[in-house]
């Protein structure tokens, strides 16, 4: 085929690597309709081994999508962690046993399941939302980059600035190289261990006639790993570096008389390095094993040949004595490097955007890596999606990098400490300068639990968080203009009153407590009513509505909003409404005592019964106590809008300012406000 016949198509988003982070991606623009691609350069998906913490927001967000009942059956729950050090006598002992997150967070606790049925939920996902039209394409990777700068800034439906060209590899070219000292699959290819071998695979293939494609594309997104080819391209740098510290991975079914075998365990032995034990699905341990015996080069590089299966248990077996420690039976086993690097841009003029591994990497005994990547993309996707599809502003696109970057300047100094504790010698007596002492081991662990749930997450100020203070100072630093709209006949900043919600804090996830459904008096978690679907939701705090004073405050904003000619036409479609009232539901009427825009009637299937929930005691499930959770006040009320991710993005009161700052918000978001 000659280079005019090559062929050629158009997609709005072309998404490079199809791991948690691209196929997060590919899920959101599955359930936002946009025509996506994505490509992965490797053959097969994954059977075994790879990440396998899930964290309680990935969870809520699996719950969000549909599909977190099916990890939460298929894994392994972590309740307790147990910690081991050594005595004075330098045998390891039992020395404390903590919770595995701290209690009341989530619904969920942690959890443990294999990437691949990760990937397997996403997938299935992904297929029932595109009708099958869009799949993960294998065996393909992206060979080169144009970009039409002056395009960039035309966001227009018409407009594709990125140029992709695609190489089709053979099955056997994407297979990934498999170490020749083990019958067992390794995950050595994907570790910071092993070289890159993209440009090897392009080089192979190009010589083949019929092998390429070129894509012309509105937005790309490389969610393609530690090696990103697309980073590389936009000429980005990961910054930070590695560290002398090498450890092993094993997935095993151990044979051992450890007692603590099915707890997650920090195991710090006295001069023979550190283990961490996470009990898997189906009698499956992993075991972290620090090799303190296998060192750097001059390169700064461990030797990868120097590390089989047989060197990792026998460090182990070190480690964990007078314990024994052996197996029949492995799964899957890696080593890598710890090493804490984060990228110095996530997107190139909003339209190159990098997730995951591509802009930030750490040690993974935090159980961060596969979910602060899915988070990348959890926050990306929706803004991509309601961009293509012309209903948001292109200016929201900014505040990914302002938003997630910061939160991977966070998870880097977390891990650079935790690792570092985790990975050094315990202190012989409080004179041991230069060893670890346990309990700031512990004091790390505990309090970096809440950052490793993921619930800590504070967004800045932005135009998608109405909140006070200096955006680039609550970002990483990048300048997200905020949201300047008219009211009352002056440009001014819509800000969020956080004291009428205190426990519903602007740029957090929205917090999770027992509601009932008015019509039906069945409990909810108010967060599941949240779902990932592409629309942002008004969540309105209706008050006692039994209340004369307040059921006029209240007709007062619904009118305001079924009037409105900014919100009214996308009520419904593009903004949801959810209510929770705070009377009690045996004396209130759905159709008598809440107004139609909060219950609306549809000809083919009558009114809606699944918005309005009430704040009261359930036959079965007892008292959520939602409004003294969130921070409400029960007769007054209030008013919250959150985003398409779940992230509170103004708060404000049941009234008129109330009213004109939601108002605003949107105006500032929707592209009908321009």
């Amino acid at each position: 085929m000659t280079a005019a016949e090559t062929p050629e198509s158009k997609c709005d988003v072309i998404i490079i690597g199809a791991g948690p982070a691209g196929l997060m991606m590919a899920a959101w623009m599955a359930r936002c309709g946009i025509d996506a691609r994505v490509v992965d350069k490797r053959s097969t998906k994954i059977f075994s081994g790879q990440a396998d913490g899930l964290q309680l927001r990935s969870l809520e967000i699996f719950d969000s999508f549909g599909f977190a009942d099916r990890a939460w059956k298929e894994a392994n729950h972590m309740i307790e962690m147990c910690m081991w050090n050594p005595g004075t006598d330098g045998v390891i002992r039992r020395s404390d046993r903590v919770p595995d997150v701290p209690v009341g967070l989530s619904r969920f606790t942690q959890i443990v399941l294999h990437q691949g049925r990760i990937e397997r939920f996403f997938l299935e996902h992904i297929k029932k939302h595109s009708k099958d039209s869009l799949r993960v394409e294998r065996a393909v990777l992206p060979e080169s980059l144009s970009i039409s700068e002056d395009l960039c800034d035309d966001h227009s439906s018409s407009s594709y600035p990125l140029t992709v060209t695609l190489r089709h590899l053979t099955e056997d070219e994407a297979a990934p190289a498999q170490s020749n000292g083990s019958e067992v699959r390794d995950g050595l290819f994907r570790s910071n261990l092993a070289e890159d071998d993209t440009d090897e695979l392009i080089k192979k293939s190009q010589g083949k006639e019929g092998t390429s494609e070129v894509v012309r594309a509105k937005y790309m997104v490389g969610c393609d790993g530690a090696h990103s080819w697309t980073r590389r391209q936009l000429g980005f740098q990961l910054e930070g570096e590695p560290t002398d510290f090498i450890w092993g991975v094993l997935d095993v079914i151990p044979i051992t008389d450890f007692p603590d075998i099915r707890m997650r365990c920090a195991v710090h032995s006295a001069s023979s390095g550190s283990l961490m034990v996470i009990p898997r699905e189906n009698k499956l341990v992993r075991l972290y094993i620090q090799l303190t015996e296998i060192k750097p080069d001059a390169s700064g590089r461990a030797d990868r040949s120097q590390i089989t299966p047989q060197t990792i248990i026998k460090a182990a077996q070190k480690i964990i004595a007078p314990y024994k420690l052996t197996y029949e039976y492995c799964d899957w086993w890696t080593a890598y490097q710890i090493g804490q690097r984060v990228g110095t841009n996530f997107d190139y003029k909003n339209r190159v955007f990098l997730a995951g591994d591509a802009v930030h990497t750490h040690s993974p005994k935090a159980g961060q890596g596969m979910n602060v990547s899915m988070q990348d993309a959890y926050n990306l996707g929706w803004k991509l999606g309601l961009v293509v599809k012309g209903i948001a502003k292109p200016e929201i696109l900014k505040t990914y990098q302002s938003e997630r970057r910061r939160v991977a300047q966070d998870l880097i100094d977390f891990d650079h400490k935790f690792s570092r504790l985790f990975s050094g010698r315990p202190a012989k007596d409080v004179m041991d300068e230069s060893g670890v002492n346990m309990s700031d081991f512990k004091d790390a662990f505990l309090k970096g639990n809440l950052f490793a749930s993921g619930l800590s997450v504070d967004y800045g100020a932005s135009m998608l968080v109405a909140k006070e203070g200096d955006a680039a100072e609550q970002g990483d630093g990048t300048d997200v203009s905020l949201s300047t709209v008219s009211i009352s006949a002056s440009k001014t900043r819509v800000m969020g009153h956080q004291d009428v919600a205190t426990n519903i804090k602007l740029g957090m996830r929205f917090p999770s407590y027992k509601v009932l459904n008015q019509a039906d008096a069945r409990p909810w978690h108010f967060q599941e009513r949240l779902r990932s679907d592409g629309r942002f939701r008004l969540v309105v705090f209706a008050g006692n509505v039994l209340s004369a004073a307040q059921k006029s405050r209240l007709d007062a904003f619904c009118a305001s909003l079924a009037s409105s000619t900014l919100l009214a036409p996308h009520l419904h479609t593009h903004v949801a409404v959810l209510t929770l009232h705070s009377a009690k539901r045996v004396d209130v009427e759905l159709l008598r005592d809440l107004p139609d825009v909060l219950h609306p009637y549809d000809g083919k299937t009558g009114w809606d019964y699944d918005s309005v929930f009430v704040d009261d005691v359930s036959y079965h499930e007892g008292y959520g106590d939602a409004y003294a959770g969130y921070g409400v006040q029960r007769e007054t009320g209030c008013v919250v809008v959150c985003r398409p991710d779940q992230y509170v993005g103004f708060v404000g009161g049941l009234d008129e300012e109330g009213w004109r700052g939601v108002e605003g918000y949107f105006r500032g978001v929707l592209r009908d406000g321009e």
